[in-house]
Order: structure tokens, then C-alpha cells, then sequence
């Protein structure tokens, strides 16, 4: 990413319309649409940023921006919102000067994301700890408190601030915060009870039928459909974009990060939820005897939930919607309420209930962000409230609003001036004073004591008599008809009673930012913003915590018969306690504008960009700034920037800055009139003067440019050629050792050559006079054993006779048995005797001897095999055998229990504790001891026993309890049987006739099934006085249960259930056993 070093690099448009040229609001606004046009959406007016809303994301507010922007010089980089942060924060924490940032302009230009944009940086670029992440994060989580019950969807905005707030976020020396205060203006609370076409109510109604649970719902007696209430509007409800129930979680934790308690959030919500019943209560007329019309409410259906909500009685809250209560001294008079005057009590409670809720709100996010030492703090203020507005039909709150930025654009002037001033004084520039238009005579024409509009309109409201708003316009008629700034077609003034676009019941006022029209409709009503006392009375009775907060003056106890305050006196004592706030900081300013009207991106209409440059007097402003210098640089960024322009200056000066730059500026062709030299800056008076700067710098730029081009050219060029011929004399060098070393390996391979023919002919020579020698030693040998053979023939002759055949038969026979035997003995096999190999036999007429051998081998190697058994171990191999001899191809569990040894007492009954009842109650030597599944006669299912097997019976005992549930003598047992499958199933069939039989069999399901009856088999064949147990191995046989037979089946199934054998009663004949089958 290019990273600029100044304002003036690579501007798109004028960064600073200071210097614009020529300066007309043609070029003012064609220079804001194209930087628009290219994402370049902040402008400078000297230290002022305008900011137009792109209505998209734009990759310009990351953490690598802030970083970017942190501690920089505010000219040094591109304009950015980030750099009038950085240096208000700067100055706030490095000059301990108290700040406020000043946000301004129309619904939907973007000042509320401003504001944040602010905050995030300030906390961002501020210090870090567990205590200062915690303020910061309080800081930052009231905003979304506020705007979900401050902010509402309006035509010209999806969030729109319906307020102005102000707040003072509060530093300790460091610069890190340490909490804030909030003040708000003016909530636009008619909204609660009636929003303009394509408008929504406050976010907040929308966000609880949302986002809130039904049983929250349901607590507050509410319902999801919008369409409901009657303070909801049903044409915009939904809004594209905005995410009501995500946004109502998101303000619930807000609520609690900021501190609120949750019985504080519950009644909160219940206010709310009281304000959107009390908009469904409706009335009908009904005429009284005395011939007065009273109204009386239709369904008190919706009255009863919103008196249980807020703990009222229902009685007292009817009556104060029927009747109202006039006191004077001694005196009460009541009177009946008619169905206007009770909708205009019912609109009236609503409004004041959620009005006063929102100052409740505040009030409280100020106890829990509140700076918490008492030690001064620097304070950074940030203002964000409405701009200058002027619709089709201006009413009071329009006329209130527009002179709350009358005030401001005073002390904007006012401190703008100042601020010159005290630079050219500090500098020791010469002062010029600069004609400007002050709008003092509109802020007194609005707000005098006396004759202004706000003092007559409270006058006019306090006056005993018939008020209405014919009476106020007449007086304003009567007393401001010769203001130049005032304007009315019944005024005395005779130049209006023609003009056609002043309507007879409105008034005009020029302000600095145009004409607007007032309508005199409504101001009279809104200004006295008159609650009933009995209203307020009734409200003070609730039950409810917060609602008698809310208000106090319906304390019978403190009945005041002093009308309370009117809402213009109220705001312009804020308005007045605000200036006073702001002219002892030091101001920063943004003046954000609105691009258009459709929220659209990439959209630039010129007429209302046009239309917002007036009325925020941006013109104005660039006029101030522009009336003395328009451009002041200190000395060493100016001649860091120009010094190429002199050749005394380039490329470095080695004296003082400021003389740089005066030999500089004496070397340039411009007029000594057109810059002044200050204490730390230099001034230049014309934007031309300026641009002709650095069109030359440009020029130089380029020229050195070309200079550094052909110096590396020429470098490049030369260091090419170097680099060839060093790669030239390396090459050949290369290339002379390659073809040294190919004449070499030719001339070795030819010597190799030679030496082989050499040495081959000598090998050969060698050969054939060692086959000669060999051949001459063969021969004589030969000749000797034959002459030595006649020798011994013609010796021994005598000694051959009838018997000599059979004798080297014989020793021929003992050679061969003699080389038989030492080779067997060297390839004996081990003493394993599972080991079946055995060596070869290599002589046919042996093979008798070898099988004889082998089995005799075999039988020795088993001997000593056994030899080395215990008694143990033998009874162990005696079982094992004994259980080959049962199941061994009968039984498809018995492969699986070869490698498992029979370990008998699998629960260690001797030892373990929990079975020493049992165990005590059994008298002889246990066996086996394991834990086996009883199946029940009536439904197949299993129930877990204890199976003990002693040398005389069977016993089955609880395992829970270890009570015995059954022992059957050994002499009791007919049979066992199992099936050939590889379930564990076994049935002990009992001898009809005997005493255990009484019960029936038993049907039994163990995993160590095969153990169990080996050692079953082997218990009664040593039993002296018992037959030998017979195994009946079939996978269908009969049991006696109690009076019935009952045939147990056993099937193959499909695997399911983790493979497991299940066991189902068919009929009353029928157990089925289903057996999975694995693969």
C-alpha cells in the first residue's frame, strides 16, 4: 500500500478546499464529486473535515489505518477522520487542553457512525489495562443503549439519532480515560405516538417483539404482531439490513456490560411494554345529563394489563382519562375530559412516560460511567445532534433545532476567528480584521429576553386568557415586523402582503443557511408540553420502582401550583449551558453531508450536496479561512518539500530552516507580497502561489527523476558489461581445465589399453605353462595309482574268494547307517512338542527306521514336556483336554475358548468383602464362581445371578445381595444342553421326581459357557454317589418350566444391537433364541 507523506502527494481533486482556485460553489461541490466518485470521502476546510457518507464499507477504518494515522503531524497524510482525532486526543493528552469534537449535519449524513469512528479511535490509540478496557468498553457499549431507544428509522435514514447528544469523555493525565458524562437534547418523543409516512417508531419497540423470548413476552403481556399496536407503523416495520431480534441481544448485553442491574433491565422493559399498551386504549363519547360529553374507554381489556404491569389501580388510572383536575389555591375544580381531551391525555402520558424514561436511561449510564476519582481530568467532548433542517411543512421542533445550529455556527465563526487571531498574534503576523456575516442578530432575534421569539411564545403560553397559535403569530406580527430577518404576510410590513409563498398562518426567518418557513400550527401546544396533574398523580400511585422515580411531582405531599417550565424555555437554558461548555475547549469540527437521498452508493446529486454546503456555511467557512494566509507551513516540512527548487537549497542546507526557506522563496519569481515569514511558519496568502510551488516541484521531480534514470542506466549498463567479462574469463577458464582433463582421460585410456594387452598376453603365457605342468602331474599320478593297483591285486589276489562281495556289502551298509545317524544328529528339530518338522529321509531303504525314529523322538519329547507340569497345571491341561473331548467340532464357542484359560473363580468370593455372606454360607470348596444371566420363563429377558459350582451342587444367589436364590444338588441333574452356535446359552435339566425339579430347569446364559460345564462334567464324574453327567449338544430341545414343556430354539440372525444374542417367548411351547451370525 503507497503511503503519502503529504496532503499535497497524489491528490485526487484539492485535499483542503482552502486552497481551491478558483473558489465558487460550482468548483466547491465538482471537487467534493470527484473525490466522492474515487472513495476518497473526507475533505479538510484548514483544520475542519468534511465527511460525505459512502453509504457502503470501505477498507479505510482498520487497525492498520489507526496505526497509520497515530501521532502524525495533521497535513502529513491524505484526509481522514482519523487524523482530527489523533490531533485532538494528541493535544488533549501532550498540551492538557480540554477538547470537543463538533459533529453536524442532516438526517443520514452519517453523524452518529461518525461519532463512533471518533470513540473507536480515541480508544484505540489511548493506553490499555484490565481497569481502563473496562471504562473504554463501558464507553463504547452505551451507544447501543441509546440508539436502540434514541435512534428510528426515518425516510431519510435506517438509523437516525432522534436526539442530540452530548458527551464528555474524561482522561487523567496519562491520557487514558477514565469514565464520561452524558447530556441529551431534545428527544423527538411525538415520534412515540405518531410517526410520518414510511417511518418507523423508536428501534427499540421493534426490537423486543423480535428478539425477546416468548416467556419474556408472555411476562410482559405482549405479542409478536406488529400490527397489534397502534403506535407501530405497519408500512415500514421491517427494515432490509436491519436485524431487530440480533440487535435486541446485542443491547441486552450492552445493558449489562454497562452495568445495569437485571430487575433494572426487567423494568425497563415493562415501561416499554406499558407505553405500546397505552397506545391501544381507545375511547367513545357518552353524553351526561347535564349535557356535557364525557369520554368513557371502549375495552378496558388493555387498561387492566398495563395497570398490572405498572402496579396502578385500574380505577384510579380510568378516572384521570375522564376527568381532569384544575386547582387554584383553595380551590379544585374537576371536569370532564371529552374523546379529544382523552386521546390528548392518553398521547400526552405515552410521551411523557417514554421521554422521561429516555432521561432516566441517561442518567443512569452516566452513574455507571462516571469517572471514579475526584482528581482534575482532561475531558474530550463529543457533540452529535441534528443539522440544519428545512422540510416542506417546519414545525416547532424544526425551529428549535435550527437555532441550536444558529448558536453553533456563532461560536463556530467566533472560535474559527479566534483561533486565527491567536495564530498570526503567536506568529507575529500582522492582524487584519475579516469581514464576515454574524449571525448574532438571528440568535437575538430567536432568543432575546424580551422581544425574542422563544421569550413571546413562553409569554404567550403563561398568559391567562384564550392562547392559540393565531394569538403568538399576531404577536410575533406585532413586535418583530420590522426585523430584517423576520418575515409574515399579516406583519405590518407591507413588501410580504403579495408574496403567495408566505401562507397567512406561518411565519419566515432568514437564517445564515437559507430561508425557512415555519408553520405557527402545534407551537403553543408543544411548547407548554402539558401533562395533567392527575396524570402525573396517578402515576406516582404505581406500585412499579422506577415509574415514581419518573415522577416526582405527582407526590400529593409536594403539590406545586407553579406551571413547570416550557419545553423552549428548558432547551435554550441547555442550549445556553452547552456554548458555555464548548467556548472553554479547544473545537474540532465535521460537517458531514448526505450524497443523496436514495441511501444508494455511488450516487452524488449535486442539487442536495449543494443544498447541505449551504445551510452548514461551508462556503462561508473556506471564505474565513481563506481571508488572511491560505496556506501556513513550518519551516523545516517547507523546505524538506522545496529545496530542489534553489540550487543553494539542493540537496542539503546546512544553516537554519528559516533561512532556507528565505534564500528559497528569494530565488523563486514570486512577489514578496504574496508570503510572510512567521516566528516557526511560513505564509502564503494565495492558493496560485501554492499550486505554482508545486507545479515546480513537479518539474524538478521529473527532471531528477530523468537524472537518477540515466545515472542507473549508465550504472546498470556497466555493471552488465563487468559482470560479462569476469563471466568471459571464468567460461574460458572452465572451458581449458575441460579440455586439459579430456586430453588426459584419452591419453589414460589408451595406456590402460596397452597394459591390458600387456598383461593379458603375460596371464596367457602364465596359463598355458601351468595346464602344462598340471597335465605332466595328472599323467604321472595316473600311471602310479594304476601301477600301485596291479601291485596290490597281484598281492592280495590270494585272498579274495566266495565272501568278498558280501563283506564290502556290509561295510558299505555300516558307512551309509554311519553317515544316516551323524546327520540326524546334526539336524535334530526342537523339544517342542508342537514343533512337527523332521528331517528328509536320504535313503529310500531307511524309511521304516525314520517313521520309527520320528515317533519314538516325538513320544520322548512329550514325556519330558509333562515332566516339567505341576499339579495345577495338569488338572488345568486335563480340563482343556476334557473340554476338546465334549465340544471339539460340536460346539461353534469352543475354537474362541481355546487360548482362554479356565481361571474358575472369576469374583474372588474368598476375598472380596462383598460377597463374604455368601460365601460363609456356602460350606464347601467353590469351584467355579461367575456372574450368568437367569432367562425368564415368561418373556426371554435376562436377570443377573451368581453361579457358585462346589464339588456336591449349584447354587444361585443374588449378586446385589448375595441371598441365594436356589441350590441344586449335583445328584439332582439329569442333562445339561447347549447348541452348536456360539451363544452362551446352557439349560440344567433336572431329574423329574427330585426335590429341586419342583421349579422346573433352568436356562442360563454365560460368556464362560464352556468352562462351566467342563467343569460340571468333570464334578459328577468324580462324585462317588452320582452318575456321569450327559451333554446334550443340539440346537432344539424341550424344558420343564414348572407344569409345562417348553422347546428352546436356537437360529441364526442378522448382527444388530452390538451383536448381541437375543431371546424372545414365541408362545406359550416356543423360547427362540437368535443367534447373529458373523462373517
Amino acid at each position: 500500500m503507497e503511503v503519502k507523506t503529504s496532503l499535497l502527494d497524489n491528490m485526487i481533486g484539492v485535499g483542503d478546499m482552502v486552497l481551491l482556485e478558483p473558489l465558487s460553489e460550482d468548483s466547491f461541490i465538482e471537487n467534493l464529486r470527484k473525490r466522492f466518485d474515487h472513495n476518497e470521502i473526507y475533505t479538510y476546510i484548514g483544520s475542519v473535515v468534511i465527511s460525505m457518507n459512502p453509504y457502503r464499507s470501505l477498507p479505510i477504518f482498520t487497525p492498520e489505518k489507526v496505526e497509520e494515522y497515530r501521532n502524525r503531524n495533521f497535513y502529513e497524510l491524505s484526509p481522514h477522520i482519523y487524523a482530527l482525532a489523533d490531533e485532538a486526543y494528541r493535544s488533549l493528552r501532550d498540551q492538557d487542553k480540554d477538547q470537543c469534537i463538533l459533529i453536524t449535519g442532516e438526517s443520514g449524513a452519517g453523524k452518529t457512525e461518525a461519532s463512533k469512528l471518533v470513540m473507536s479511535y480515541v480508544a484505540a490509540v489511548c493506553g490499555k489495562g484490565q481497569e481502563v478496557n473496562k471504562v473504554k468498553e463501558q464507553l463504547l457499549q452505551s451507544n447501543p443503549v441509546l440508539e436502540a431507544f434514541g435512534n428510528a428509522k426515518t425516510v431519510r435514514n435506517d438509523n437516525s439519532s432522534r436526539f442530540g447528544k452530548y458527551m464528555d469523555i474524561e482522561f487523567d493525565f496519562k491520557g487514558d480515560p477514565l469514565g464520561g458524562v452524558i447530556s441529551n437534547y431534545l428527544l423527538e418523543k411525538s415520534r412515540v405516538v405518531k410517526q410520518p409516512r414510511g417511518e418507523r417508531n423508536f428501534h427499540v419497540f421493534y426490537q423486543l417483539l423480535s428478539g425477546a423470548s416468548d416467556d419474556t413476552l408472555k411476562k410482559l403481556k405482549l405479542d409478536r404482531d406488529f400490527s397489534k399496536y397502534n403506535y407501530l407503523s405497519l408500512d415500514s416495520a421491517v427494515v432490509n439490513g436491519l436485524d431487530d431480534a440480533a440487535n435486541f441481544r446485542t443491547v441486552r448485553n450492552a445493558m449489562q456490560i454497562v452495568g445495569f442491574m437485571e430487575d433494572e433491565v426487567q423494568s425497563v422493559l415493562e415501561l416499554v411494554a406499558a407505553v405500546l399498551k397505552l397506545g391501544d386504549i381507545e375511547f367513545k363519547p357518552e353524553s351526561r345529563c347535564n349535557g356535557t360529553d364525557e369520554s368513557r374507554i371502549k375495552d378496558k381489556n388493555d387498561l387492566k394489563e398495563m395497570c398490572e404491569l405498572l402496579g396502578i389501580e385500574q380505577s384510579v388510572l380510568e378516572r384521570a382519562f375522564s376527568y381532569r383536575t384544575v386547582e387554584a389555591r383553595l380551590e379544585k375544580v374537576s371536569t370532564t375530559l371529552n374523546v379529544a381531551q382523552a386521546y390528548y391525555a392518553r398521547d400526552a402520558l405515552a410521551k411523557n412516560l417514554y421521554s422521561r424514561l429516555f432521561s432516566w436511561l441517561v442518567t443512569r449510564i452516566n452513574e455507571s460511567i462516571k469517572a471514579q476519582t475526584k482528581a482534575r481530568h482532561k475531558v474530550m467532548g463529543v457533540l452529535d445532534i441534528y443539522g440544519f433542517e428545512i422540510f416542506e411543512d417546519n414545525s416547532f421542533e424544526q425551529f428549535i433545532i435550527n437555532y441550536c445550529n444558529e448558536k453553533l455556527q456563532q461560536i463556530f465563526i467566533e472560535l474559527t476567528l479566534r483561533e486565527e487571531q491567536e495564530e498570526y498574534v503567536r506568529e507575529g503576523i500582522e492582524w487584519t480584521n475579516i469581514e464576515y456575516f454574524n449571525n448574532a442578530i438571528i440568535c437575538d432575534l430567536i432568543e432575546n429576553h424580551q422581544n425574542g421569539i422563544l421569550a413571546m411564545l413562553d409569554e404567550e403560553c403563561l398568559r391567562p386568557g384564550t392562547v392559540t397559535d393565531e394569538t403568538f403569530l399576531d404577536k410575533l406580527n406585532t413586535i418583530c415586523a420590522e426585523h430584517q430577518h423576520f418575515e409574515s404576510r399579516l406583519s405590518k410590513n407591507s413588501k410580504f402582503l403579495t408574496d403567495h409563498s408566505l401562507p397567512h398562518n406561518c411565519f419566515r426567518i432568514q437564517h445564515y443557511a437559507g430561508k425557512v418557513l415555519y408553520r405557527a400550527e402545534g407551537f403553543v401546544d408543544k411548547n407548554n408540553d402539558l401533562l395533567y396533574r392527575d396524570l402525573s398523580q396517578a402515576m406516582y400511585k404505581a406500585n412499579h420502582s422506577l415509574i415514581k422515580q419518573l415522577f416526582p411531582e405527582g407526590n400529593p405531599a409536594k403539590v406545586n401550583l407553579k406551571r413547570p417550565p416550557t419545553a423552549g424555555f428548558q432547551f435554550r437554558a441547555s442550549v445556553g449551558t452547552l456554548m458555555k461548555n464548548l467556548q472553554t475547549k479547544n473545537p474540532n469540527y465535521i460537517r458531514c453531508i448526505k450524497p443523496n437521498d436514495k441511501k444508494a452508493s455511488h450516487i452524488f446529486t449535486d442539487s442536495l450536496v449543494c443544498h447541505q454546503v449551504r445551510y452548514l456555511g461551508l462556503m462561508e467557512n473556506v471564505r474565513v479561512r481563506r481571508a488572511g494566509y491560505a496556506f501556513r507551513q513550518a519551516y523545516e516540512p517547507c523546505l524538506e518539500r522545496y529545496k530542489m527548487l534553489c540550487k543553494r537549497t539542493w540537496p542539503h542546507w546546512r544553516g537554519p530552516a528559516r533561512e532556507g526557506v528565505e534564500v528559497l522563496m528569494a530565488d523563486l519569481p514570486v512577489p514578496a507580497e504574496e508570503f510572510s515569514y512567521g516566528r516557526s511558519k511560513i505564509f502564503i496568502r494565495n492558493p496560485r502561489t501554492l499550486f505554482f510551488l508545486e507545479e515546480r516541484r513537479r518539474q524538478c521531480l521529473q527532471d531528477l527523476a530523468t537524472l537518477i534514470q540515466k545515472i542507473y542506466r549508465g550504472w546498470k549498463c556497466r555493471s552488465h558489461f563487468l559482470l560479462l567479462k569476469k563471466s568471459q574469463i571464468v567460461v574460458a577458464a572452465w572451458y581449458r581445465r575441460y579440455a586439459q582433463e579430456k586430453k588426459y582421460q584419452k591419453i589414460k585410456s589408451a595406456t590402460t589399453v596397452v597394459q591390458s594387452y600387456t598383461r593379458g598376453w603375460q596371464a596367457r603365457k602364465l596359463l598355458r605353462e601351468l595346464k602344462y605342468q598340471k597335465r605332466c602331474e595328472e599323467a604321472v599320478t595316473t600311471i602310479s595309482a594304476f601301477w600301485h593297483g596291479t601291485q596290490v591285486r597281484r598281492e592280495y589276489r590270494k585272498f579274495f574268494r566266495a565272501n568278498a562281495g558280501k563283506k564290502i556289502y556290509d561295510f558299505t551298509i555300516q558307512r551309509i547307517m554311519q553317515k544316516y545317524f551323524l546327520g540326524l544328529k546334526s539336524n535334530m528339530p526342537s523339544v517342542s512338542p508342537i514343533d512337527k518338522s523332521w528331517p528328509a529321509n536320504p535313503y529310500r531303504f531307511l524309511d521304516g527306521v525314520h517313521t520309527e525314529l520320528r515317533r519314538i523322538f516325538h513320544l520322548w519329547r512329550c514325556k519330558k514336556y509333562r515332566s516339567q507340569f505341576t499339579e495345577e497345571k495338569k488338572a488345568v491341561y486335563e480340563e482343556k483336554l476334557e473340554a476338546s473331548e465334549i465340544f471339539k467340532d460340536k460346539k461353534a464357542l469352543y475354537p474362541s475358548s481355546v487360548s482362554q484359560p479356565f481361571k474358575g473363580d472369576y469374583l474372588e468370593i474368598s476375598k472380596n468383602p462383598k460377597y463374604q455372606k455368601l460365601h460363609s454360607a456356602v460350606d464347601e470348596k467353590v469351584l467355579l464362581a461367575d456372574v450368568v444371566n437367569k432367562i425368564n420363563r415368561a418373556n426371554g429377558k435376562g436377570t443377573t445371578r451368581i453361579f457358585l459350582l462346589t464339588k456336591k451342587s449349584v447354587v444361585l444367589a443374588d449378586q446385589k445381595t448375595g441371598q441365594v436364590k436356589a441350590s441344586v444338588p449335583l445328584s439332582d441333574l439329569a442333562s445339561v444342553s447347549v447348541s452348536t452356535q456360539s451363544d452362551g446359552f446352557f439349560a440344567l435339566r433336572l431329574k423329574e421326581g427330585s426335590a429341586s425339579a419342583v421349579k422346573g430347569d433352568f436356562l442360563l446364559s454365560s460368556e464362560h459357557l464352556i468352562e462351566i460345564i467342563t467343569k460340571l462334567h468333570r464334578t459328577g464324574a468324580t462324585a462317588a454317589d452320582s452318575e456321569q453327567l450327559n451333554i446334550d449338544i443340539s440346537d432344539e430341545f424341550l424344558l420343564q418350566f414348572k407344569h409345562d414343556k417348553v422347546c428352546v430354539k436356537f437360529i441364526p440372525g442378522a448382527p444388530k444391537n452390538g451383536n448381541s444374542v437375543s431371546c424372545k417367548r414365541k408362545n406359550n411351547r416356543l423360547l427362540e433364541v437368535s443367534v447373529p451370525t458373523t462373517a
